[in-house]
């Protein structure tokens, strides 16, 4: 649904607006090159960013597969958010869904889930392709323990904004006048952003953190460029316009309401208490999930992540 772009009153940028610079660090996964950006050596989260992966692009030959088995998370809830691709998402809630271009799926974990992420059976003959971000937002310390939830809003549920070279997704939360149908609990902005050559775009003023991921060309802001793979996180409260370089820009615009207080990151874990992971933990390894506090997908439970 495209929508009227409701653009910020322009200020003049302000001095020194970029906090820092962060460098995703690269694995390769067998052919497969995953980015993570969050969390950094010097910032943990962007608002309630705490995790943000960017995966591929990455070709795929007949035979060869996404299969991450079964595994857990608290506190947290998830967004799989691919440019190309497919993966079918299976939760101990009993659901079953396909991950596609420009939709959300959005998991809340809250006080405990499980889920495999693997690539359908009817695309494994074929050469197929997948591109993407996998990130975890920290849930509030009253949201933690909340019933898991998984919820998917297709790409015409999402807002879509368009005027004079600018072309905006907004992907969950709230920014330039849009709102994504589907409940956050706590102020996110979350926006999928393309600028042709020279376009400028004034980042919103109302959330209180942002930053901006390159996906692909360059962004400038004042004097300093920002190309693909680097995330520049902002002062709160600065003026903020990015400019397209010469072969325009894709990027994500994140951020929102700063975390109430600091959160312990453990493997798939995420919480405001260290012993509630250190539950979590030892709950996994007991592989009770008959009636233990983890349970497996119903349609996914022949094998899962062992705890290391």
């Amino acid at each position: 649904m495209t929508q009227r772009l409701e653009l910020p009153e322009t200020h003049p940028d302000s001095p020194d607006n970029v906090e820092t610079v962060l460098v995703p660090r690269g694995r390769d996964l067998g052919g497969f090159e995953v980015k993570r950006a969050l969390p950094g050596k010097t910032r943990q989260m962007v608002g309630p960013f705490i995790f943000f992966d960017e995966m591929g692009p990455a070709v795929f030959k007949p035979g060869h597969a996404i299969d991450v088995r079964p595994h857990p998370h608290i506190g947290l809830a998830t967004i799989t958010y691919l440019f190309d691709g497919v993966i079918r998402h299976r939760d101990s809630l009993g659901t079953t869904q396909d991950i596609r271009p420009g939709a959300v799926n959005w998991m809340v974990a809250g006080k405990g889930i499980t889920h495999s992420e693997r690539t359908p059976q009817d695309m494994r003959n074929g050469t197929h392709g997948l591109s993407g971000l996998q990130t975890w937002l920290a849930l509030p310390k009253a949201s933690e323990e909340i019933d898991p939830a998984f919820i998917h809003a297709p790409q015409s549920d999402l807002p879509h904004l368009n005027d004079r070279g600018i072309d905006l997704r907004v992907v969950l939360g709230h920014a330039y006048g849009a709102e994504v149908p589907v409940t956050t609990y706590s102020d996110t902005l979350y926006v999928d952003a393309r600028l042709t050559a020279g376009a400028r775009l004034p980042l919103p003023q109302d959330h209180e953190d942002r930053a901006v991921y390159v996906l692909s060309g360059s962004l400038s802001v004042g004097n300093d460029r920002f190309e693909p793979g680097q995330m520049a996180i902002f002062r709160q409260g600065a003026h903020v316009t990015v400019e397209a370089g010469e072969a325009g820009a894709h990027f994500m615009i994140l951020g929102g309401a700063v975390a109430d207080g600091p959160r312990h990151i453990w493997w798939n874990f995420v919480s405001s208490d260290k012993n509630r992971i250190e539950e979590a933990k030892a709950a996994w390894k007991q592989e009770n999930w008959e009636s233990g506090w983890f349970t497996l997908p119903p349609h996914d439970h022949e094998e899962f992540i062992p705890l290391d």
